[in-house]
């Protein structure tokens, strides 16, 4: 995706890309290489391929929610940024928080946030489920690409959710993952209000947003297992 595409599907989603910001994600795609080459940040490193498969793919969750009137949002297993840093970039007012369990990315990160000159974003060395003890009912908008299975991170990310916010899994197919799900969503006070489904510009390859919304408080403690889990830092 050259920058001219890349310009014109975030307008269709009615992003409005400013010199800055297209400034910052050309100074984060560089980063991005240079720190891949002393440790494996993305097997992706051709720019049309990373505009796309990160830039722009981070940027679709605009599909499901108007993220100029979310406040805060967190990245779980945001790894190196995707997508809660492009989102950032993109939505300036945006509170982020971005947690992943690996310390060498959150180096990578916190490099990225000083070169940009960003503020109001955080990175949090921490696995997800320790995290969220800490933090019950701390964001509007909690999301996650690519991490777990969705029945692991309604577990880990749906205590975060602000009553009446929302957890949104970024997924390439989650059918199954979503029939698993039922007994979570029930224990966890989530509803899904809309599954939705497209495909990436010029590649096709398939992609789903699960806009999952928090019906009622959680206790203050963090909930007890509910399914059988793989133990795996996010």
């Amino acid at each position: 995706m050259n920058p001219s595409r890349f310009q014109k599907e975030l307008e269709a989603l009615e992003i409005d890309l400013t010199s800055t910001q297209e400034t910052q994600l050309n100074r984060y795609y560089e980063l991005l290489i240079e720190w891949n080459e002393r440790m494996n940040l993305t097997g992706i490193t051709e720019k049309e391929q990373v505009y796309l498969k990160h830039f722009y793919d981070s940027a679709t969750l605009q599909k499901v929610i108007d993220l100029n009137q979310v406040t805060t949002l967190c990245d779980v297993g945001t790894g190196a940024g995707f997508p809660g840093l492009v989102l950032k970039i993109l939505f300036p007012k945006l509170k982020v928080t971005l947690v992943d369990s690996l310390q060498k990315r959150i180096h990578f990160l916190d490099q990225v946030i000083q070169e940009l000159e960003l503020t109001d974003i955080q990175t949090v060395h921490a696995r997800a489920e320790e995290f969220a003890k800490e933090h019950i009912e701390q964001y509007d908008v909690v999301t996650a690409r690519a991490v777990a299975t969705l029945p692991i991170l309604l577990e880990y990310c749906m205590p975060m959710v602000k009553k009446d916010g929302y957890f949104i899994p970024m997924k390439a197919n989650a059918k199954e993952e979503l029939e698993q799900s039922t007994h979570a969503l029930q224990v966890l006070h989530g509803s899904v209000e809309k599954v939705q489904e497209f495909s990436l510009p010029i590649e096709e390859s398939h992609r789903t947003l699960v806009k999952i919304k928090k019906e009622e408080s959680c206790p203050k403690r963090y909930p007890r297992k509910y399914s059988e889990m793989k133990k795996r830092p996010l």
